[in-house]
C-alpha cells in the first residue's frame, strides 16, 4: 500500500469532516466537546495531518449522524457498501486493515479484512458499551490481548468479545496472520 493511498483517506476524512460539521452547525470546539476527542485534534483532521485511533474516529461519526464507512469514504459513496478502504496501517509492511463493507440497521455492523506482520500489532480503545466483535483467522496466529487474560488463535479458529475493553491483535509469529473481523454495535 502506498503513502498515497493512505493521504487519500485521510482526505476523504478532512472534507468529511468539513462538510458534516457545517452541515449540523457545529464549531470544531463544539464538535470536540460533543464528541470527547480535543479541539486540536479535530483541526488536525480537518487538514488531513491526524495520526488517530479508529475508535476515536467512530466517536466524531457517530455525534456527526454517519456510520465510520461513511466517513472515510470518498463523499460520492453515500452508502460505501463496496469498498475496501484502507483504514489502518501497521508500522511493519503487510499490516493494514480494510474496511470491507459495513451498514447500518438498527445496530451498526461493520466487515474488515485484517492482515498483520509477524511483530506488529494493533492496540484497540474500547468501543462503547454493548458493542461486540466477531475474529475468524484464516492464515497464521493471532494473538489477541486483554487486560487480564490473553487468548491465541490459529488458522480456522474463531472469537466472539466484547469490544467494550481495550484489547490488542498481536503477531507473535514468524508468518503473516490474516483474518476476517465483523464489529457489532
Amino acid at each position: 500500500m502506498t503513502d498515497s493511498q493512505t493521504a487519500t483517506v485521510l482526505e476523504h476524512v478532512a472534507a468529511n469532516l468539513k462538510r458534516l460539521r457545517a452541515k449540523h452547525q457545529l464549531s470544531q470546539q463544539m464538535l470536540a466537546d460533543q464528541s470527547g476527542i480535543s479541539r486540536r485534534m479535530i483541526a488536525a483532521l480537518e487538514i488531513g495531518n491526524a495520526n488517530i485511533s479508529l475508535s476515536k474516529l467512530d466517536q466524531i461519526a457517530t455525534v456527526l449522524g454517519v456510520s465510520f464507512a461513511q466517513l472515510v469514504s470518498p463523499f460520492d459513496s453515500e452508502r460505501a457498501t463496496k469498498r475496501n478502504i484502507l483504514a489502518w496501517r501497521g508500522s511493519r509492511p503487510g499490516s493494514e486493515a480494510y474496511l470491507s463493507c459495513s451498514f447500518k440497521d438498527t445496530n451498526q455492523v461493520e466487515l474488515w479484512m485484517w492482515t498483520i506482520a509477524p511483530g506488529d500489532q494493533y492496540e484497540a480503545e474500547a468501543d462503547p458499551q454493548g458493542w461486540n466483535e466477531m475474529l475468524h483467522v484464516i492464515e497464521g496466529s493471532l494473538t489477541l490481548c486483554f487486560a487480564n487474560h490473553t487468548q491465541v488463535l490459529s488458522a480456522g479458529e474463531s472469537v466472539v468479545y466484547a469490544s467494550s475493553q481495550p484489547y490488542c491483535y498481536r503477531n507473535q509469529g514468524e508468518a503473516m496472520v490474516r483474518f476476517v473481523r465483523n464489529v457489532i454495535g
